[in-house]
């Protein structure tokens, strides 16, 4: 038996999405940008992933570019936004809690003269909407919030803080790469100027991600080349990757509602499980305005890493945090943030549930978990 609780960090490819991709591979190898026939046909597909996408986010498929996945769309929003604007305006708001793909980039763009603030969470981990308010200024050129926490699935206020980006004039950002397929999000209607978002975080293929762009906004580029993607991310596209996302947005889009009730109850008999057969463990993150399938707690006295370990021999995947940040030495930023002391930080692990989640699996965690934080807690006094 084994069980894989690691979504947020990548999912498993769905068995339809690799057959929409496989003909990209062979016979239909050709490059979209090629104007023979063969080339025109991977256009084709090219164009009509972009359609999908933009009908999940209710936005014209002109304002979608297809880009290498999050990190790089995240780049594009930042670093392209500040260059942009720089002239103007060289303020750049954050929050303690972004992904390293923005907190990396805004230090970055710190080191070039532009003026950064990372704005503070609550214990919860939501952004206070009062000291956002007073952060942005006449001066601040981009605002940019994650919609879903990776590491603690907190749903951030994303409309209002919209509102308060464009009452300055500055563009408002959102990673939205831990909730696009799986909770509704539309640019439009939110109030959002750049969006991120990944294939492989809802079935689809790693190395493909896209980036909206509300229309009229001008960006720079990360990088310079050829004229792909209206001029903004030059390069072939991974045409097999493209159409792998596309059709992952489709699926997503077609099982919304029946999987995010199929797997909160999921995720709520895992944490009801976990809290009725082990002490002392301690949820981080808001109870309510968090994401269906994302469960983080802390067992108090114990390393998480240590915890993982332990699960890892009895074939059960988990996370302590964000799969960008493993290896590192240091506690999750993000729990830290939230006021969580190091001890408690180090003692978290992060459950991510998802489509091929079955109760059997989740079953089998809260059969050997419990012994496993007991053993560790008696050899540890």
């Amino acid at each position: 038996m084994e069980a894989y609780l690691d979504y947020n960090a990548t999912t498993p490819v769905d068995a339809s999405v690799l057959e929409a991709m496989r003909p990209y591979f062979t016979e239909e190898f050709a490059n979209a940008s090629s104007i023979h026939r063969k080339g025109q046909a991977a256009r084709h597909a090219v164009e009509h992933a972009r359609e999908k996408l933009a009908d999940l986010l209710a936005v014209e498929p002109g304002d979608v570019i297809f880009t290498s996945g999050g990190t790089e769309s995240d780049n594009l929003a930042l670093r392209g936004t500040m260059v942009s604007r720089l002239l103007e305006r060289k303020h750049l708001v954050v929050s303690s809690i972004e992904h390293q793909a923005v907190l990396s980039t805004a230090k970055y763009l710190g080191g070039l003269g532009c003026e950064v603030t990372v704005v503070p969470v609550n214990a919860h981990g939501i952004v206070d909407l009062d000291i956002l308010k007073k952060s942005v200024t006449e001066h601040t050129s981009l605002v940019s919030l994650m919609h879903v926490n990776n590491e603690i699935g907190t749903i951030q206020p994303i409309s209002e803080a919209a509102q308060i980006a464009h009452e300055k004039g500055a563009y408002f950002h959102v990673d939205a790469v831990q909730s696009f397929g799986k909770m509704q999000i539309h640019p439009a209607e939110a109030g959002i100027d750049l969006l991120s978002i990944s294939a492989h975080k809802i079935c689809g293929p790693k190395g493909s991600g896209a980036f909206y762009i509300r229309k009229g906004l001008k960006i720079k580029p990360v990088f310079y080349g050829g004229h792909q993607e209206k001029n903004i991310r030059p390069g072939t596209e991974n045409v097999p990757a493209i159409v792998g996302f596309g059709k992952a947005a489709e699926l997503a889009q077609k099982n919304r509602t029946t999987e995010s009730k199929r797997v909160e109850g999921l995720r709520n008999r895992l944490e009801e499980g976990i809290w009725k057969k082990i002490q002392g463990v301690r949820l981080n993150g808001d109870p309510k305005s968090r994401i269906y399938n994302t469960l983080n707690v802390s067992f108090e006295g114990l390393d998480g890493e240590t915890i993982l370990v332990n699960l890892d021999l009895k074939n059960i995947f988990v996370s302590t945090g964000s799969a960008c940040t493993a290896g590192s030495i240091e506690p999750s930023h993000a729990l830290l943030a939230m006021g969580l002391d190091e001890k408690m930080a180090r003692a978290a692990v992060r459950f991510s549930l998802g489509r091929f989640t079955t109760e059997n699996e989740v079953d089998y965690v809260l059969s050997e978990l419990p012994a496993i934080v007991e053993r560790l807690r008696k050899s540890a006094t």
